[in-house]
């Protein structure tokens, strides 16, 4: 039998997600779902329990048994997962902001994120370098909201479309990134409240590609 009935199951994931502060939404996008899925498994028991491959998705991802997420127990006991099937993400107390730019502080790590080496894998992160930083601003909402944590390849730091952290100055920024012409860039937001803002791409560092997000419902 489950270790864990299916109402426990639901509390235990959504205790997980609160812990981690990732959300539903993210997680439902991370197994490949629509945005509500797990927000209904939780709230209203549908679906009654989670299919094979979504729970084994989301253990591997929280670092716990399947059992603890509805699965069954395991007869047998098996030898304890090796830590080098994990990779520790440092997070580092800088904020990027959303808005005109926030002042950079320390970057030593004060926590870390683990995840494993199989879900970055399959969401193409292997050979990423990874931290950990805040959003702070609206300028971003609805994509990215204050207070949100996103992952950033630091990796990624030459010019291509996308949400990145860049450095202007002295002030870090997280924007969507586009080409305007010949060794000129463009920071959007995706609130249209904020203006673009151009530069000479000689005027701006891209510290890297912000490539997963996780926040409070």
């Amino acid at each position: 039998m489950s270790e864990y009935p299916n109402h426990d199951a639901r509390q235990r994931l959504l205790d997980l997600a609160t812990d981690r502060g990732v959300s539903l939404a993210g997680l439902s996008d991370m197994i490949g779902r629509n945005s509500s899925y797990l927000q209904q498994f939780i709230r209203k028991g549908s679906p009654r329990k989670l299919e094979e491959g979504d729970r084994r998705a989301l253990a591997e991802f929280f670092g716990v048994a399947e059992s603890e997420l509805g699965g069954m127990e395991e007869k047998y006991h098996t030898a304890p997962t090796s830590r080098s099937n994990w990779v520790e993400v440092p997070r580092l107390p800088v904020a990027a902001a959303a808005g005109s730019g926030a002042v950079a502080s320390g970057e030593q790590p004060f926590d870390s994120f683990r995840f494993s080496r199989r879900w970055l894998r399959e969401h193409g992160l292997e050979r990423a370098q990874l931290s950990a930083i805040t959003v702070m601003g609206d300028s971003m909402e609805p994509l990215l909201n204050d207070g949100d944590e996103i992952l950033v390849d630091t990796a990624q730091r030459t010019l291509r479309d996308g949400i990145h952290v860049v450095r202007v100055g002295d002030a870090l920024m997280v924007k969507r990134l586009a080409a305007a012409g010949p060794d000129r860039v463009v920071l959007l937001s995706q609130n249209y409240a904020y203006p673009p803002q151009e530069f000479a791409l000689c005027d701006i560092e891209i510290v890297g590609r912000v490539v997963w997000k996780g926040g409070r419902l």
